[in-house]
């Protein structure tokens, strides 16, 4: 019993995807998620969130690499790793005429779990559903259709959840709702896997942050450590005069000279008490060095996306 409570809920091994055309979608991803953790797998669009979800859900067929749901291969225990497992799709994919309770119920009986009409009451209490459980689901907004596809993925009881992008196209205040819902899962024991392009929903949520790029997991950090990374921020200094190099009174502040000598970047902590910035523009102006323009520039997902992509290739040259 103990050794299946230390080991990961979910243990992802060599896991790839390559169609005929020789597009890779995932290159042998190998990820570990915990018992009971929040993980969000960021990514810009088309960087393998949803085809990684879409294996470890049975619903795309990978080309090679494992999936093990604590210690038993997904594919050996298919039925099994089904009941444990629920998706809520990118896509609200529903039958539009049914009544809400009718589908959610229908969720449940589809995964052989015996009726249970306090716990599916439950669950739409939870997602303010209650009230319109009547409603024909095309008669439902946007934002609430998005909670129904929430319960009818809660209705079997998973072990671990899966959500693709679920506040895409919703407004502020059902994001946050949302975002409170997860918390109460986690809290009831659920381990919650989300992919996002929005920085602030693994901030505010996550316990690790993975983030994939062309297919590859390119970093797996405790979601604070990745904060501070986001948290760095550049000024981009456009000299008067060109430089032939750093003048060694700049070297503390360590600023990058361009190629062409006309302009000096430095990275500092935006979140720091002391930047920097004052007592460097102190030192370039007793050294002589003036400057026509400058201006800030906040490190974007993109921006760190693009250095740990660099880093990686500096190290393997």
């Amino acid at each position: 019993m103990n050794e299946t409570m230390n080991q990961p809920i979910l243990a992802i091994r060599g896991l790839r995807k390559a169609y005929a055309s020789g597009t890779e979608a995932l290159k042998s991803v190998d990820l570990d998620i915990n018992r009971g953790e929040i993980f969000a797998l960021l990514g810009p669009n088309g960087a393998g969130k949803t085809t990684l979800i879409s294996i470890i859900c049975g619903l795309v067929t990978p080309t090679d690499g494992q999936v093990l749901i604590d210690g038993k291969d997904w594919r050996k225990h298919y039925r099994e790793a089904r009941t444990r497992i629920g998706l809520v799709p990118q896509e609200l994919t529903m039958d539009v005429f049914e009544p809400m309770i009718g589908t959610v119920t229908f969720s449940r009986g589809l995964f052989g779990r015996p009726p249970a009409p306090a716990k599916i009451e439950q669950i739409l209490r939870d997602l303010s559903l209650w009230d319109k459980r009547n409603n024909i689901l095309k008669d439902l907004s946007g934002g609430m259709k998005r909670r129904v596809m929430i319960a009818k993925a809660l209705a079997h009881e998973p072990d671990i959840l899966f959500l693709d992008e679920p506040t895409a196209g919703v407004d502020v205040e059902l994001r946050k709702d949302m975002w409170n819902l997860v918390r109460r899962l986690r809290e009831g024991g659920t381990t919650i896997i989300l992919t996002t392009h929005y920085i602030e929903e693994a901030e505010e949520m996550a316990d690790r942050v993975g983030v994939i790029r062309q297919g590859e997991l390119i970093l797996v950090e405790e979601k604070t450590a990745l904060m501070q990374k986001l948290g760095r921020k550049t000024l981009h200094l456009e000299l008067t005069d060109p430089l032939a190099e750093v003048p060694a009174a700049l070297a503390p502040w360590g600023p990058r000279l361009g190629e062409d000598g006309t302009t000096l970047t430095y990275e500092f902590d935006a979140k720091a008490d002391r930047t920097g910035i004052p007592s460097l523009l102190a030192a370039m102006r007793d050294a002589g060095i003036g400057f026509k323009d400058l201006d800030t520039k906040q490190s974007s997902l993109e921006d760190i996306f693009v250095g740990l992509i660099n880093e990686k290739r500096e190290a393997a040259a």
